[in-house]
C-alpha cells in the first residue's frame, strides 16, 4: 500500500507541476520596431515554440504513462491478496471453525478495507486516465498546427511591411527615378551619414512629397523631450495610417542639401470633416548648434490663412508679433528656447517652434471633438491644442494634420502642380 501511495503522490505532484508551469508565449513578448509598429510575431515564431512545448509535453505524458503502469500493477497486486484472503479465509472456517472465528473476523475487515482501497485508486486511474486522453488530443492537434506551420515555413518568412527598392535624397527624387507608389522608402540626404526611412507620398502626376509630420488619431503622445523630437518618434507604416514625427536631424537634413528650395505644404482636417491646407516656401531648418531654428521665405498660399505668421488674438497689441513662427528655435518641455518668461513647451506639453507662444501649433495635445475650454486643461488654462488660429480659434483643436516638403519646381503658388522642371530635377538613374 505504501508503494501505491508512493506513486499515486508521485503522479499527482507531476500532473500539478505540469499544469502550473508558466506557459512559454506569456513569458515572449513583440517588442515593435519604431519603424515599422507592431507587426509581429510570424508564423515561424510560433512554429518554433511549438515545436519546443511539443517536446516538453511528450516527455511528461511518458512518465505519467508509466506511472499509470505502476499503479495498475500494484492494484493487480492488491486484487491477487484479495482473493487469496478470501481463500484463506474459506479455509480456515472449513478445518477449525472456533479456532479461527477472530482470525477470520479481522481477515473480513482486511478485504473489506482493501476493497474500498481498490475502488478508490480505481476512480483516481478513471480521472488520470481521462487526463491524459485530453493531453494526448490536444499534442495532436498541436502536432496537426505545427505541420501546418511548417508548411508555411517552408518558404522563406516575409515580413508584412513592405519597404520600396527606390531609394534617393528626397521623395521627389525618387519619384523621378520611378518610384509610383506611396510608401515606406529609403533616403539619404546629401549630408546625411546613412539612409533613413521615409513615407513619400507619391501622386499621379510624378510629384513626391516627403512626410515629416502626421496627426490622426491621437495614438502617439506628442508631450516628448529633446531627444524624441530630434531623432523622431511614432510609427511609420506602409499605408500611412500612423502618426509620427519624423526628426528634427532628419528634417535638418532633408531642407538644406538643394540648390532647389522646398515649400512646406501644412494640410488640416477638422472635425467636421473639412479639408484646408497653408504653403510657405524656401521652408528649412537650421542644425542643432542653433537650436533646428524655422525660417522659410514667404507664405505660398492656401486656404487656411498665414498662422506662421502670428495672430491678432485681441488680447494685447503686440499678439501678432509675439506669435509669428518664422525665425524661432524649437523648444521642448526640457529645453526652453522661445521668447517667453515662462516655457510655452512645457506648458502645452509638446515641442515646437515656440515664440510668445503660438498662433500655429501642429504638435499640440490631442482634444477629441475639437472644442475644449479653460477648465478642460488644468489649473492654467493654457491653449495646448492642435491650433491653426487663422481657421479656428485658439480654443479648437485640429482632427489631422500632415506637415510634407517637396521641392519648389514641382508646385505653384496657390497648390497647383508646377509645370517648369528646375536643373536637376530628373537626375539620371
Amino acid at each position: 500500500m505504501a508503494a501505491v501511495s508512493h506513486v499515486l503522490v508521485s503522479l499527482l505532484l507531476l500532473f500539478t507541476l505540469t499544469s502550473a508551469q508558466p506557459r512559454g508565449d506569456q513569458s515572449e513578448h513583440c517588442v515593435p520596431n519604431d519603424a515599422f509598429g507592431s507587426y509581429c510575431p510570424t508564423t515561424c515564431g510560433v512554429e518554433n515554440y511549438l515545436h519546443t512545448y511539443k517536446s516538453g509535453v511528450t516527455k511528461d505524458l511518458n512518465h505519467m504513462d508509466k506511472l499509470l503502469q505502476d499503479i495498475y500493477n500494484l492494484t493487480r497486486g492488491a486484487q491477487d491478496k484479495v482473493v487469496y484472503l478470501k481463500d484463506s479465509q474459506t479455509q480456515a472456517q472449513k478445518s477449525s471453525p472456533e479456532l479461527y472465528i477472530q482470525k477470520s473476523s479481522s481477515m473480513l475487515d482486511d478485504v473489506l478495507r482493501f476493497e474500498r482501497t481498490i475502488i478508490s485508486q480505481e476512480q483516481q486511474i478513471y480521472d488520470l486516465q481521462a487526463t491524459l486522453a485530453a493531453n494526448e488530443k490536444r499534442l495532436t492537434e498541436l502536432k496537426q498546427l505545427s505541420l501546418q506551420l511548417e508548411q508555411k515555413c517552408k518558404l522563406p518568412c516575409k515580413d508584412t511591411v513592405t519597404i520600396q527598392t527606390i531609394t534617393g535624397k528626397d521623395c521627389q527624387d525618387i519619384a523621378n527615378k520611378g518610384g509610383r507608389v506611396s510608401g515606406l522608402y529609403y533616403v539619404q540626404p546629401v549630408k546625411a551619414p546613412t539612409p533613413f526611412l521615409v513615407f513619400c507620398e507619391i501622386d499621379s502626376s510624378g510629384r513626391g512629397w516627403t512626410v515629416l509630420q502626421r496627426r490622426r488619431d491621437g495614438s502617439v503622445d506628442f508631450n516628448r523631450n529633446w531627444i524624441p523630437y530630434k531623432e523622431g518618434f511614432g510609427y511609420l507604416s506602409p499605408d500611412d495610417s500612423t502618426e509620427f514625427w519624423l526628426g528634427n536631424e532628419k528634417i535638418h537634413l532633408l531642407t538644406v542639401q538643394s540648390s532647389i528650395p522646398y515649400v512646406l505644404r501644412i494640410e488640416m482636417v477638422d472635425w467636421e470633416g473639412v479639408k484646408k491646407y497653408a504653403d510657405y516656401a524656401v521652408f528649412k531648418v537650421s542644425p542643432e548648434v542653433d537650436q533646428y531654428r524655422l525660417t522659410y521665405a514667404y507664405y505660398y498660399g492656401g486656404d487656411a490663412g498665414d498662422a506662421f505668421d502670428g495672430f491678432d488674438f485681441g488680447d494685447d497689441v503686440s499678439d501678432k508679433p509675439h506669435t509669428s513662427h518664422n525665425g524661432q528655435q524649437f523648444s521642448t518641455p526640457d529645453r526652453d528656447n522661445d521668447r517667453y518668461a515662462g516655457n510655452c513647451a512645457k506648458q502645452d506639453g509638446s515641442g515646437w517652434w515656440m515664440n510668445q507662444c503660438h498662433a500655429a501649433h501642429l504638435n499640440g495635445k490631442y482634444h477629441r471633438g475639437g472644442k475644449y475650454t479653460q477648465k478642460d486643461v488644468g489649473e492654467h488654462g493654457f491653449d495646448n491644442g492642435i491650433i491653426w488660429a487663422t481657421w479656428h480659434d485658439r480654443w479648437y483643436s485640429l482632427k489631422q494634420t500632415t506637415m510634407k516638403i517637396i521641392p519648389i519646381n514641382r508646385v505653384q503658388p496657390g497648390g497647383q502642380q508646377g509645370i517648369s522642371l528646375g536643373k536637376g530635377d530628373f537626375p539620371s538613374r
